[in-house]
């Protein structure tokens, strides 16, 4: 009984089984927590990383720097000869900062109607006469003007950069409730950041662009320049206000005319521009 006895318990050692589990059990029990703060650790990175990339993609673009090419030197100087055929006088600067004087010569010389016309005639100068009468007659009334509005959206981004600077297409909100990727947005206007000056803004670019797209192109368009951060939003296929607020601003701080203004006159009541 006895040899038999010892035999099994040579056979089945349960206290020595018994104590080399133990090791194992508190190895595996206090690597848990480890494994499971890891884990945490990867699952909040990964986390992290992903409210980051989502972060990104929907903050605006911000003081992104149009570099001009070889086609804008020469868009910039065309126009440039354009405006000053039609003012009489050039500045002896060259580029865009003499392009910024011929604009300040025109604002200042004519009163805001004369100013806005001469614009318009520019603007058409720059394009063969039967191009827009075609533009008008053929594209213009396709699917209720919405057909010609996204394509004079897509041309402008493209291709007038050189004078706003960084601009992309987006959508707009039309009267009949309808959203089309009709819209440009000026990221940071550079004609106006560099005129500094609301009544260049209004009197030389956003009523005569308008005019021009509205009567010579067949496309209603609305410009909405904000004259604190300097960017504007063009809507191709929306129709200007008939009271519209822009027309209302005040001179900016920074305007070299309202400055001049400012100093002659002893009055400190914020008044709206006077060329605009």
């Amino acid at each position: 009984m006895t040899t038999i006895h010892d035999s099994a318990i040579s056979i089945f050692p349960r206290k020595p089984r018994m104590a080399a589990l133990r090791p194992l059990a508190f190895y595996a029990l206090s690597q848990k927590p480890q494994l499971q703060t890891t884990n945490n650790h990867r699952w909040f990175r990964r986390s992290a990383q992903s409210r980051e990339t989502i972060q990104k993609a929907i903050d605006p673009i911000s003081s992104v720097e149009y570099t001009p090419g070889v086609f804008d030197h020469v868009f910039l100087n065309l126009f440039r000869n354009k405006l000053v055929q039609e003012v009489g006088w050039d500045s002896e600067r060259p580029g865009y900062d003499g392009l910024i004087d011929v604009a300040n010569r025109l604002m200042v010389a004519r009163t805001n109607s004369e100013a806005k016309e001469a614009a318009v005639r520019v603007l058409r100068s720059l394009f063969p006469p039967l191009l827009l009468e075609l533009y008008k007659i053929l594209f213009a009334p396709i699917a209720q003007g919405k057909f010609a509005a996204v394509m004079v959206a897509r041309v402008t981004a493209l291709s007038c950069q050189w004078l706003m600077g960084t601009c992309t297409v987006n959508n707009v909100d039309l009267s009949d409730g309808s959203s089309l990727p009709s819209g440009v947005f000026v990221e940071r206007c550079k004609y106006l950041e560099e005129s500094k000056c609301v009544g260049i803004c209004v009197n030389t670019c956003k009523l005569p662009t308008q005019e021009f797209f509205m009567d010579h192109m067949g496309v209603p368009l609305l410009m909405e320049p904000n004259f604190n951060d300097y960017s504007c939003q063009f809507k191709f296929g929306v129709s200007p206000p008939k009271d519209d607020s822009n027309l209302k601003e005040p001179c900016l701080d920074v305007c070299p005319n309202a400055t001049r203004r400012r100093t002659a006159s002893t009055s400190s009541i914020e008044m709206k521009c006077p060329k605009a």
